[in-house]
């Protein structure tokens, strides 16, 4: 869930730190300024585990819709929706709904806002491989934590160098574990339900509601 969260990210990075690549720099920000010119995305995705030595490997699929903060996300049975303020965590396999507030000091929130913090201060970048994926040219920019001690070795953000459209992320763990999300569709200025992003408490009667503090 937190690396499918980390994409919601990227798709709002803002003004970057200059100490890295001027060219990765140039790129992150015209995906950045492009994305922001759109009233809202809605994404398809597929998400991939896998770790060899340990002999993981899952893949699943979900699909997320973006309006400014606000977002509703659909993966591995749970559907997250966060109206601005509030995010509700609802779990039909468990019959729970988790209420949480949008509290920026709470290290245990995680809203697109955070994660664009995060990777903000947190990671240095430069420009990787450039990839034909099936005719698409894909341009890789690598981000490398600044915290030695931090569990990923590298994350790579996979660019269509010509719709400037995030395509994949593929985060690294020294581990060994290897994770990737790869865009499957990308539509934008979609007509969307003004209660979209709105939690509806009739739905889950029988639901435990579960409010953190």
């Amino acid at each position: 869930m937190r690396h499918i969260l980390v994409l919601i990210g990227f798709l709002f990075i803002g003004s970057l730190q200059a100490q890295s690549d001027s060219n990765a720099k140039a790129l992150l920000n015209e995906v950045s300024t492009k994305v922001k010119s759109y009233n809202n995305i809605a994404l398809s995705f597929k998400y991939e585990l896998s770790n060899v030595s340990e002999n993981i490997n899952q893949e699943t699929k979900g699909d997320v819709t973006i309006e400014g903060d606000k977002y509703l996300l659909n993966v591995l049975g749970i559907t997250r929706i966060f109206d601005g303020k509030t995010l509700y965590t609802i779990s039909p396999e468990d019959e729970e709904v988790t209420i949480s507030s949008d509290n920026s000091d709470d290290e245990s929130t995680i809203t697109p806002s955070k994660m664009l913090s995060f990777y903000e201060d947190g990671y240095t970048y430069k420009m990787d491989i450039l990839q034909n994926v099936k005719g698409r040219k894909i341009q890789f920019v690598k981000l490398t934590p600044i915290d030695t001690n931090s569990e990923i070795k590298h994350v790579l953000l996979g660019i269509d160098a010509t719709t400037k459209h995030i395509y994949n992320l593929i985060e690294v763990g020294k581990n060994g574990t290897k994770t990737t999300l790869t865009v499957n569709s990308f539509k934008t200025n979609e007509p969307i339900s003004k209660t979209l992003f709105t939690f509806d408490a009739s739905k889950y009667k029988d639901y435990y509601i579960n409010k953190l503090d």
